[in-house]
C-alpha cells in the first residue's frame, strides 16, 4: 500500500502546496483508480499523518518549507532524516508530521511504513493568502507529475 499525504495550510499562500498537490492527486485517482494507493489531505494535523500512515508499506509526504533556498526549489528527502520526537507538550498543534513519523514508528512498529519520502517545496510567501506564487505553483506541477508516474507504476 502506498499512502501519499499532503500537509499545509490553505490560508497561508505557499504553505498550501502539499494540500493542493494531494487534492489534485485525489482527482487523478478518481479517473485512474488504484486500489493500493491512498491519498490524504492532512492539513496541519500531525496526529492525522501518523494514523493515516499506519498499514502502508510506502509513505510520501508533501509540504512547504522555508530554508532560504530559491522559491520553488524541490527537495526529495528520506523520511528518517527528518523524523523527530516532539518535546513534551500538551498541545496537539505542536505535534507535526516529523513527530508523526518518529512516534508512528515507535507506536505501530512493523505496521508503520519503512520507506518514507518527503517532498518539500521552498515557499516564497507564507503570509495570509489563498493562491500559490508562480514559482511554487510550477514546482507543485513537477511534483504532481512525478507522483502520478509513481502511482501508475
Amino acid at each position: 500500500m502506498l499512502t501519499i499525504i499532503g500537509c499545509g495550510n490553505l490560508n497561508r499562500s505557499d504553505d498550501a502546496v502539499g494540500v493542493i498537490v494531494s487534492q489534485n492527486l485525489q482527482k487523478f485517482l478518481e479517473k485512474h483508480p488504484c486500489p493500493n494507493v491512498r491519498i490524504y489531505d492532512c492539513g496541519t494535523a500531525g496526529m492525522e499523518v501518523m494514523f493515516q500512515s499506519r498499514g502502508s508499506h510506502k509513505l510520501i509526504i508533501i509540504d512547504a518549507c522555508s530554508t532560504d533556498s530559491p522559491p520553488g526549489t524541490i527537495f526529495e528527502v528520506p523520511g528518517e532524516e527528518l523524523e523527530s520526537l516532539p518535546e513534551p507538550s500538551y498541545n496537539l498543534h505542536d505535534f507535526r508530521w516529523d513527530h508523526a513519523l518518529a512516534a508512528g514508528r515507535k507506536i505501530f512498529k512493523n505496521d508503520f511504513p519503512k520507506q518514507v519520502t518527503i517532498y518539500l517545496i521552498e515557499a516564497e510567501n507564507l503570509e495570509l493568502g489563498l493562491e500559490l506564487t508562480p514559482s511554487v505553483e510550477k514546482a507543485a506541477a513537477v511534483v504532481l507529475e512525478k507522483l502520478k508516474k509513481q502511482i501508475l507504476n
